[in-house]
Protein backbone atom coordinates (compact mmCIF):
# COMPACT_ATOMS: atom_id res chain seq x y z
CA UNK A 1 0.00 0.00 0.00
CA UNK A 2 1.83 3.46 -0.62
CA UNK A 3 2.62 5.57 1.85
CA UNK A 4 -0.42 7.87 1.57
CA UNK A 5 -1.52 10.50 4.17
CA UNK A 6 2.73 10.63 5.37
CA UNK A 7 4.72 13.87 6.85
CA UNK A 8 7.92 14.44 4.55
CA UNK A 9 11.15 12.78 5.86
CA UNK A 10 12.63 14.78 9.15
CA UNK A 11 15.98 17.14 8.64
CA UNK A 12 19.84 16.77 9.67
CA UNK A 13 20.65 17.02 13.05
CA UNK A 14 22.35 20.48 12.14
CA UNK A 15 19.93 22.16 10.52
CA UNK A 16 16.10 21.35 11.04
CA UNK A 17 13.14 23.86 10.47
CA UNK A 18 12.51 24.93 13.25
CA UNK A 19 8.27 25.31 14.59
CA UNK A 20 7.47 29.18 15.53
CA UNK A 21 8.80 30.14 18.55
CA UNK A 22 6.36 29.70 21.72
CA UNK A 23 4.61 26.47 19.71
CA UNK A 24 5.14 22.78 20.64
CA UNK A 25 2.38 20.99 19.12
CA UNK A 26 4.14 19.31 15.76
CA UNK A 27 3.00 21.00 12.40
CA UNK A 28 3.08 18.32 9.93
CA UNK A 29 4.53 19.27 6.40
CA UNK A 30 2.76 17.47 3.22
CA UNK A 31 5.10 17.21 0.11
CA UNK A 32 3.41 19.75 -2.84
CA UNK A 33 0.59 17.60 -4.35
CA UNK A 34 -0.34 15.08 -1.38
CA UNK A 35 -3.78 15.76 -0.01
CA UNK A 36 -4.59 16.36 3.16
CA UNK A 37 -4.85 13.67 5.66
CA UNK A 38 -8.65 13.27 6.15
CA UNK A 39 -9.18 14.04 2.28
CA UNK A 40 -7.20 11.42 1.60
CA UNK A 41 -8.62 8.99 4.27
CA UNK A 42 -11.93 9.76 2.21
CA UNK A 43 -10.86 8.48 -1.04
CA UNK A 44 -8.77 5.48 0.20
CA UNK A 45 -12.38 4.64 2.07
CA UNK A 46 -14.40 5.36 -1.47
CA UNK A 47 -12.21 2.96 -3.41
CA UNK A 48 -12.06 0.11 -0.69
CA UNK A 49 -8.47 0.45 0.51
CA UNK A 50 -9.29 1.01 4.09
CA UNK A 51 -12.36 0.21 5.92
CA UNK A 52 -11.15 1.03 9.69
CA UNK A 53 -9.18 3.28 12.18
CA UNK A 54 -8.11 2.72 14.63
CA UNK A 55 -8.30 5.54 17.38
CA UNK A 56 -5.29 5.59 19.81
CA UNK A 57 -4.45 7.18 23.03
CA UNK A 58 -1.00 6.80 24.17
CA UNK A 59 -1.71 5.96 27.90
CA UNK A 60 1.18 6.84 30.28
CA UNK A 61 2.88 3.12 30.13
CA UNK A 62 3.57 4.21 26.32
CA UNK A 63 1.14 1.61 24.66
CA UNK A 64 -1.89 2.44 22.25
CA UNK A 65 -5.51 1.92 23.65
CA UNK A 66 -8.85 2.78 22.20
CA UNK A 67 -11.19 1.26 19.90
CA UNK A 68 -11.37 0.07 16.00
CA UNK A 69 -14.19 2.08 14.06
CA UNK A 70 -15.86 1.49 10.82
CA UNK A 71 -14.04 3.67 8.72
CA UNK A 72 -17.14 5.31 7.21
CA UNK A 73 -18.36 6.15 11.03
CA UNK A 74 -14.85 7.37 11.79
CA UNK A 75 -15.44 10.39 8.92
CA UNK A 76 -19.02 10.98 9.57
CA UNK A 77 -18.90 10.97 13.72
CA UNK A 78 -15.74 10.55 15.06
CA UNK A 79 -13.28 12.54 12.85
CA UNK A 80 -15.51 15.95 13.15
CA UNK A 81 -17.28 15.37 16.80
CA UNK A 82 -14.69 12.68 18.88
CA UNK A 83 -15.35 10.04 20.62
CA UNK A 84 -15.34 8.95 24.43
CA UNK A 85 -13.18 6.81 26.12
CA UNK A 86 -13.15 5.36 29.89
CA UNK A 87 -11.06 7.70 32.10
CA UNK A 88 -9.04 4.97 33.79
CA UNK A 89 -7.32 4.34 30.56
CA UNK A 90 -4.88 7.29 31.84
CA UNK A 91 -4.83 6.42 35.97
CA UNK A 92 -4.57 2.17 35.85
CA UNK A 93 -1.22 0.61 36.20
CA UNK A 94 0.23 -1.92 33.41
CA UNK A 95 -2.13 -4.47 34.14
CA UNK A 96 -4.98 -2.20 34.02
CA UNK A 97 -5.97 -2.38 37.80
CA UNK A 98 -7.70 1.00 38.49
CA UNK A 99 -6.70 3.79 41.05
CA UNK A 100 -8.14 3.84 44.57
CA UNK A 101 -10.39 6.33 45.44
CA UNK A 102 -7.46 8.46 47.66
CA UNK A 103 -5.79 8.83 44.44
CA UNK A 104 -7.84 11.44 42.99
CA UNK A 105 -7.40 9.79 39.20
CA UNK A 106 -10.48 8.22 37.82
CA UNK A 107 -11.38 5.30 40.37
CA UNK A 108 -14.18 3.50 41.38
CA UNK A 109 -15.09 5.92 44.27
CA UNK A 110 -15.51 8.41 40.81
CA UNK A 111 -17.61 5.87 39.34
CA UNK A 112 -15.07 5.91 36.58
CA UNK A 113 -16.38 8.47 34.07
CA UNK A 114 -15.82 9.14 30.36
CA UNK A 115 -12.96 11.58 29.22
CA UNK A 116 -13.75 13.24 25.35
CA UNK A 117 -11.03 12.01 23.23
CA UNK A 118 -10.14 14.06 20.19
CA UNK A 119 -8.34 12.61 17.01
CA UNK A 120 -5.13 14.18 15.91
CA UNK A 121 -5.87 14.31 12.01
CA UNK A 122 -2.32 15.22 11.69
CA UNK A 123 -1.14 11.77 13.06
CA UNK A 124 -3.42 10.12 10.62
CA UNK A 125 -1.91 7.33 8.67
CA UNK A 126 -2.34 4.00 6.92
CA UNK A 127 -0.59 0.78 9.44
CA UNK A 128 0.30 -1.70 6.31
CA UNK A 129 1.14 -4.37 9.03
CA UNK A 130 -3.13 -4.61 9.70
CA UNK A 131 -5.46 -5.06 6.53
CA UNK A 132 -7.06 -2.47 5.28
CA UNK A 133 -6.63 -0.05 8.51
CA UNK A 134 -5.55 3.67 9.34
CA UNK A 135 -4.12 4.73 12.90
CA UNK A 136 -4.81 8.13 14.04
CA UNK A 137 -3.39 8.84 17.89
CA UNK A 138 -5.80 10.85 19.82
CA UNK A 139 -6.19 13.32 22.88
CA UNK A 140 -7.50 13.02 25.90
CA UNK A 141 -9.64 15.93 27.46
CA UNK A 142 -10.94 16.11 31.22
CA UNK A 143 -13.05 18.99 32.70
CA UNK A 144 -13.91 21.92 30.98
CA UNK A 145 -12.13 20.89 28.09
CA UNK A 146 -8.36 20.91 29.45
CA UNK A 147 -6.18 18.66 28.80
CA UNK A 148 -6.28 15.29 30.46
CA UNK A 149 -3.63 15.29 33.44
CA UNK A 150 -1.90 12.38 32.80
CA UNK A 151 -1.93 12.38 28.80
CA UNK A 152 1.49 11.46 27.90
CA UNK A 153 0.95 14.10 24.71
CA UNK A 154 0.47 16.79 26.51
CA UNK A 155 2.78 16.62 29.08
CA UNK A 156 5.40 16.63 26.60
CA UNK A 157 3.73 20.08 25.07
CA UNK A 158 3.48 21.21 28.24
CA UNK A 159 7.36 21.25 28.70
CA UNK A 160 8.54 22.12 25.11
CA UNK A 161 6.48 25.30 25.61
CA UNK A 162 8.06 25.78 28.73
CA UNK A 163 11.98 25.79 26.45
CA UNK A 164 10.03 27.84 23.83
CA UNK A 165 9.79 30.80 26.69
CA UNK A 166 13.71 30.62 26.06
CA UNK A 167 13.41 31.09 22.04
CA UNK A 168 14.09 27.49 21.86
CA UNK A 169 12.91 24.62 19.90
CA UNK A 170 13.92 20.91 20.84
CA UNK A 171 14.71 18.31 17.92
CA UNK A 172 14.89 14.84 18.66
CA UNK A 173 16.10 11.46 17.18
CA UNK A 174 15.25 8.09 18.61
CA UNK A 175 17.59 4.68 18.52
CA UNK A 176 15.66 1.86 19.84
CA UNK A 177 16.51 -1.51 21.17
CA UNK A 178 14.23 -4.33 21.43
CA UNK A 179 14.70 -7.79 21.76
CA UNK A 180 12.85 -10.72 19.49
CA UNK A 181 12.40 -14.46 20.83
CA UNK A 182 11.18 -17.40 18.97
CA UNK A 183 7.73 -18.94 20.03
CA UNK A 184 5.04 -17.36 21.50
CA UNK A 185 5.49 -16.17 25.21
CA UNK A 186 3.70 -17.31 28.36
CA UNK A 187 4.84 -17.07 31.86
CA UNK A 188 5.87 -21.01 31.95
CA UNK A 189 8.08 -20.82 28.84
CA UNK A 190 12.04 -19.66 29.93
CA UNK A 191 12.81 -16.33 28.37
CA UNK A 192 16.48 -17.07 26.49
CA UNK A 193 15.79 -20.86 26.93
CA UNK A 194 14.75 -23.37 24.72
CA UNK A 195 11.34 -22.78 24.72
CA UNK A 196 11.66 -18.79 24.13
CA UNK A 197 15.16 -18.97 22.62
CA UNK A 198 16.69 -15.24 20.79
CA UNK A 199 15.97 -14.84 17.07
CA UNK A 200 19.53 -14.64 16.43
CA UNK A 201 22.82 -16.03 18.37
CA UNK A 202 25.19 -13.68 20.64
CA UNK A 203 27.79 -11.56 19.26
CA UNK A 204 26.26 -10.30 15.73
CA UNK A 205 26.72 -6.52 16.66
CA UNK A 206 26.92 -4.83 13.22
CA UNK A 207 26.39 -7.93 11.27
CA UNK A 208 24.91 -8.43 7.58
CA UNK A 209 25.20 -12.29 7.61
CA UNK A 210 21.64 -12.96 9.42
CA UNK A 211 19.76 -15.82 8.51
CA UNK A 212 17.37 -15.27 6.04
CA UNK A 213 14.16 -15.15 7.75
CA UNK A 214 15.93 -12.42 10.44
CA UNK A 215 16.16 -10.29 7.20
CA UNK A 216 12.64 -11.30 6.34
CA UNK A 217 11.21 -10.00 9.50
CA UNK A 218 13.47 -7.03 9.46
CA UNK A 219 12.51 -6.07 5.12
CA UNK A 220 9.16 -6.75 6.40
CA UNK A 221 9.03 -4.67 9.16
CA UNK A 222 11.70 -1.28 7.10
CA UNK A 223 8.79 -1.65 4.14
CA UNK A 224 5.62 -1.55 6.32
CA UNK A 225 6.85 1.56 8.33
CA UNK A 226 7.67 3.20 4.67
CA UNK A 227 4.32 2.14 3.65
CA UNK A 228 3.20 4.23 7.21
CA UNK A 229 4.91 7.29 6.11
CA UNK A 230 7.79 6.15 8.45
CA UNK A 231 10.90 5.40 6.86
CA UNK A 232 13.90 4.76 9.03
CA UNK A 233 17.37 5.90 8.78
CA UNK A 234 19.08 2.06 10.14
CA UNK A 235 18.16 -1.15 11.35
CA UNK A 236 21.15 -3.02 12.79
CA UNK A 237 22.07 -6.27 14.83
CA UNK A 238 23.32 -5.12 18.64
CA UNK A 239 25.52 -7.53 20.00
CA UNK A 240 23.17 -9.44 22.55
CA UNK A 241 21.38 -12.31 21.34
CA UNK A 242 17.87 -11.38 19.32
CA UNK A 243 18.89 -7.79 19.85
CA UNK A 244 17.98 -5.30 17.16
CA UNK A 245 18.56 -1.63 16.52
CA UNK A 246 15.83 1.00 14.71
CA UNK A 247 17.28 4.75 14.64
CA UNK A 248 14.46 7.05 13.02
CA UNK A 249 15.66 10.37 10.97
CA UNK A 250 15.80 13.56 12.82
CA UNK A 251 12.77 15.99 13.16
CA UNK A 252 10.15 17.31 15.95
CA UNK A 253 10.09 16.37 19.00
CA UNK A 254 6.45 15.67 19.24
CA UNK A 255 6.38 13.88 16.09
CA UNK A 256 9.15 12.09 16.65
CA UNK A 257 7.48 9.63 20.30
CA UNK A 258 4.51 9.78 17.73
CA UNK A 259 6.39 7.55 15.18
CA UNK A 260 8.25 5.26 18.14
CA UNK A 261 4.44 4.26 19.47
CA UNK A 262 3.47 3.29 15.92
CA UNK A 263 7.03 1.50 15.40
CA UNK A 264 6.25 -0.24 18.69
CA UNK A 265 3.06 -1.45 17.03
CA UNK A 266 4.42 -2.89 13.95
CA UNK A 267 7.57 -4.48 15.60
CA UNK A 268 5.27 -6.39 17.83
CA UNK A 269 2.52 -7.46 15.58
CA UNK A 270 4.87 -8.15 12.81
CA UNK A 271 6.94 -10.64 14.91
CA UNK A 272 3.73 -12.30 16.18
CA UNK A 273 2.87 -12.91 12.22
CA UNK A 274 6.20 -14.83 11.66
CA UNK A 275 5.62 -16.93 15.10
CA UNK A 276 8.12 -14.52 17.54
CA UNK A 277 7.83 -11.96 20.03
CA UNK A 278 9.14 -8.44 20.03
CA UNK A 279 9.83 -6.83 23.76
CA UNK A 280 11.12 -3.74 24.53
CA UNK A 281 11.70 -4.48 28.23
CA UNK A 282 14.75 -2.71 29.50
CA UNK A 283 16.37 -6.08 30.86
CA UNK A 284 14.40 -8.80 29.48
CA UNK A 285 16.92 -11.61 30.76
CA UNK A 286 19.97 -11.54 32.56
CA UNK A 287 22.75 -9.80 31.45
CA UNK A 288 20.53 -8.15 28.14
CA UNK A 289 19.90 -4.33 28.71
CA UNK A 290 17.63 -2.51 25.69
CA UNK A 291 17.95 1.60 25.58
CA UNK A 292 15.43 3.93 24.11
CA UNK A 293 18.83 6.46 23.45
CA UNK A 294 17.29 10.08 23.08
CA UNK A 295 19.24 12.53 20.45
CA UNK A 296 18.39 16.06 21.28
CA UNK A 297 19.28 19.33 19.72
CA UNK A 298 18.14 22.58 20.29
CA UNK A 299 17.24 25.85 17.63
CA UNK A 300 16.62 29.50 17.62
CA UNK A 301 14.68 30.78 15.01
CA UNK A 302 15.96 27.72 12.87
CA UNK A 303 19.58 28.19 13.74
CA UNK A 304 21.50 25.55 15.84
CA UNK A 305 22.58 26.59 19.37
CA UNK A 306 24.32 23.69 20.94
CA UNK A 307 27.84 24.91 19.40
CA UNK A 308 30.40 27.77 19.34
CA UNK A 309 31.55 28.02 15.88
CA UNK A 310 32.58 25.03 14.02
CA UNK A 311 35.09 23.11 16.45
CA UNK A 312 32.63 21.51 18.14
CA UNK A 313 32.95 23.57 21.41
CA UNK A 314 29.32 24.03 23.50
CA UNK A 315 27.99 26.48 23.75
CA UNK A 316 26.88 28.93 26.80
CA UNK A 317 23.53 26.96 25.86
CA UNK A 318 24.70 23.92 25.50
CA UNK A 319 26.65 23.49 28.56
CA UNK A 320 23.65 24.88 30.93
CA UNK A 321 21.93 22.25 29.01
CA UNK A 322 24.08 19.43 30.13
CA UNK A 323 24.44 20.65 33.68
CA UNK A 324 20.42 21.15 33.73
CA UNK A 325 20.09 17.19 32.66
CA UNK A 326 22.97 15.92 34.86
CA UNK A 327 21.23 17.72 38.21
CA UNK A 328 17.77 17.00 37.38
CA UNK A 329 17.54 13.38 35.52
CA UNK A 330 18.14 11.49 39.17
CA UNK A 331 14.70 13.13 40.41
CA UNK A 332 12.94 12.79 37.16
CA UNK A 333 13.90 8.70 36.90
CA UNK A 334 10.51 7.31 36.76
CA UNK A 335 9.75 9.64 33.55
CA UNK A 336 12.34 7.28 32.01
CA UNK A 337 12.87 3.98 34.11
CA UNK A 338 9.18 3.35 35.45
CA UNK A 339 9.35 -0.42 36.76
CA UNK A 340 11.64 -2.26 38.55
CA UNK A 341 12.76 -4.18 35.76
CA UNK A 342 14.02 -1.09 34.79
CA UNK A 343 17.08 -0.46 36.82
CA UNK A 344 18.33 -4.26 36.29
CA UNK A 345 19.43 -2.45 33.20
CA UNK A 346 21.90 -0.27 35.19
CA UNK A 347 25.17 -2.49 35.35
CA UNK A 348 28.61 -1.73 35.49
CA UNK A 349 30.47 -2.84 32.50
CA UNK A 350 27.87 -2.48 30.18
CA UNK A 351 26.63 0.11 27.81
CA UNK A 352 23.97 1.85 29.92
CA UNK A 353 25.03 4.40 32.17
CA UNK A 354 25.70 3.85 36.22
CA UNK A 355 26.26 7.32 37.22
CA UNK A 356 25.42 11.20 36.04
CA UNK A 357 28.45 11.76 33.86
CA UNK A 358 28.74 13.42 30.05
CA UNK A 359 31.69 13.15 27.39
CA UNK A 360 32.17 13.24 24.39
CA UNK A 361 31.67 10.19 22.22
CA UNK A 362 31.74 8.56 24.81
CA UNK A 363 28.82 5.71 25.72
CA UNK A 364 29.32 4.87 28.86
CA UNK A 365 28.17 7.90 30.13
CA UNK A 366 24.89 9.58 30.58
CA UNK A 367 25.04 12.25 28.66
CA UNK A 368 26.93 11.81 25.19
CA UNK A 369 27.92 14.89 22.93
CA UNK A 370 27.92 13.85 19.71
CA UNK A 371 28.36 15.37 16.40
CA UNK A 372 30.13 17.96 14.13
CA UNK A 373 29.90 22.04 14.20
CA UNK A 374 26.50 22.81 14.07
CA UNK A 375 25.11 19.31 14.42
CA UNK A 376 26.59 18.97 17.66
CA UNK A 377 23.72 17.33 20.17
CA UNK A 378 23.52 15.15 23.35
CA UNK A 379 22.43 11.52 23.66
CA UNK A 380 20.57 11.12 26.55
CA UNK A 381 21.36 7.14 27.49
CA UNK A 382 19.73 6.88 30.60
CA UNK A 383 15.75 5.85 29.56
CA UNK A 384 15.38 1.85 28.39
CA UNK A 385 13.50 0.62 25.95
CA UNK A 386 10.63 -0.31 28.61
CA UNK A 387 9.86 3.68 28.83
CA UNK A 388 7.50 5.83 27.24
CA UNK A 389 9.01 8.49 24.87
CA UNK A 390 6.79 11.34 26.02
CA UNK A 391 7.91 11.14 29.43
CA UNK A 392 11.50 10.31 28.91
CA UNK A 393 11.24 12.83 26.28
CA UNK A 394 9.72 15.61 28.64
CA UNK A 395 11.91 14.51 31.86
CA UNK A 396 14.86 15.68 29.50
CA UNK A 397 13.78 18.86 28.24
CA UNK A 398 12.46 19.78 31.94
CA UNK A 399 16.25 19.04 32.93
CA UNK A 400 17.49 21.68 29.95
CA UNK A 401 14.94 24.12 31.17
CA UNK A 402 16.18 23.74 34.52
CA UNK A 403 19.38 24.12 33.51
CA UNK A 404 18.62 26.88 31.62
CA UNK A 405 16.84 28.52 34.23
CA UNK A 406 19.27 28.25 37.40
CA UNK A 407 22.25 29.17 34.50
CA UNK A 408 24.01 26.23 35.49
CA UNK A 409 27.93 24.97 35.08
CA UNK A 410 28.24 21.64 34.01
CA UNK A 411 31.09 19.53 35.74
CA UNK A 412 34.53 18.53 33.86
CA UNK A 413 33.61 16.14 30.91
CA UNK A 414 34.54 12.73 31.92
CA UNK A 415 36.63 10.91 29.93
CA UNK A 416 37.17 6.68 30.28
CA UNK A 417 35.11 3.99 31.54
CA UNK A 418 32.36 6.18 33.23
CA UNK A 419 31.08 3.45 35.49
CA UNK A 420 34.64 4.02 37.23
CA UNK A 421 33.32 6.97 38.58
CA UNK A 422 32.94 7.60 42.47
CA UNK A 423 32.30 11.07 43.30
CA UNK A 424 29.46 11.96 40.20
CA UNK A 425 25.74 11.17 41.68
CA UNK A 426 24.54 7.65 40.64
CA UNK A 427 21.51 6.65 38.99
CA UNK A 428 18.85 5.54 41.48
CA UNK A 429 19.61 2.19 42.67
CA UNK A 430 15.44 0.79 42.15
CA UNK A 431 12.01 2.21 41.57
CA UNK A 432 11.77 2.46 45.51
CA UNK A 433 14.52 5.33 45.28
CA UNK A 434 13.09 6.92 42.11
CA UNK A 435 9.69 7.04 43.71
CA UNK A 436 11.21 8.80 46.95
CA UNK A 437 13.42 11.47 44.56
CA UNK A 438 10.29 12.39 42.66
CA UNK A 439 7.79 12.87 45.95
CA UNK A 440 10.00 15.23 47.11
CA UNK A 441 11.28 16.93 44.09
CA UNK A 442 10.57 20.50 44.17
CA UNK A 443 11.80 20.54 40.50
CA UNK A 444 9.63 18.37 39.42
CA UNK A 445 6.86 19.96 40.70
CA UNK A 446 8.05 23.38 39.09
CA UNK A 447 8.33 22.09 35.99
CA UNK A 448 5.11 19.21 35.66
CA UNK A 449 2.52 20.53 37.74
CA UNK A 450 1.30 19.12 41.60
CA UNK A 451 -1.22 16.84 39.71
CA UNK A 452 1.15 15.29 37.47
CA UNK A 453 3.21 14.52 39.77
CA UNK A 454 0.73 12.60 42.08
CA UNK A 455 0.06 10.97 39.21
CA UNK A 456 3.10 9.64 38.16
CA UNK A 457 3.93 9.26 42.00
CA UNK A 458 0.80 6.61 42.14
CA UNK A 459 1.80 4.47 39.48
CA UNK A 460 4.96 3.92 40.32
CA UNK A 461 3.89 3.35 43.71
CA UNK A 462 1.32 0.40 42.28
CA UNK A 463 4.19 -0.97 40.39
CA UNK A 464 6.44 -1.00 43.56
CA UNK A 465 3.40 -2.62 45.51
CA UNK A 466 2.80 -5.51 43.34
CA UNK A 467 6.61 -6.51 43.31
CA UNK A 468 6.82 -6.49 46.98
CA UNK A 469 3.73 -8.74 47.80
CA UNK A 470 4.54 -10.88 44.77
CA UNK A 471 6.79 -14.65 45.42
CA UNK A 472 8.86 -14.71 41.77
CA UNK A 473 10.18 -17.93 40.24
CA UNK A 474 13.87 -16.64 40.94
CA UNK A 475 12.81 -16.13 44.88
CA UNK A 476 11.71 -20.01 44.71
CA UNK A 477 14.66 -21.38 42.65
CA UNK A 478 16.86 -19.96 44.70
CA UNK A 479 15.26 -20.18 48.22
CA UNK A 480 12.57 -23.01 47.98
CA UNK A 481 15.05 -25.90 49.01
CA UNK A 482 17.56 -23.59 51.29
CA UNK A 483 15.40 -22.14 53.53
Amino acid sequence: MPPVWSREGAEHPGGPAASPAGTSRAVPRRPRGQAPPLQALEKAVEEGRVDTVLCAVVDPHGRLAGKRFGARHFLRQVAPHGTEMCAYLLSSSVDMNPAPAESRLASMEGGFPDFRVVPDLATLRVVPWRPKAALVLADALGDHGRPAALNPREILRHQLGRLAAHGLHAHAGLEIEFVVYRGTYSPARAVGGQELPPLTPPGGDYGLHQHPAVARYLHRLQHALEGAGMPVEAVKSEAAAGQFEVTFPYGDALEACDQHVVFKNAAQTLARGCGAEATFMAAPQTGVGSGLHLHVSLTRTGNPVFAKGEGGVLSQTGEQAIAGLLDALPELAVLYAPNTNSYKRYVPGSFAPTRMTWGVDNRTCAVRVVGHGPSLRTEIRVPGADANPYLALSAVIAGIVHGLDCALVPPPRWTGDAHAARDEPALPAGLEEALLLLQHSTLAEKAFGEEVVDGLVHLAGAEVNHQQRMVTNVEQDRWFSQA
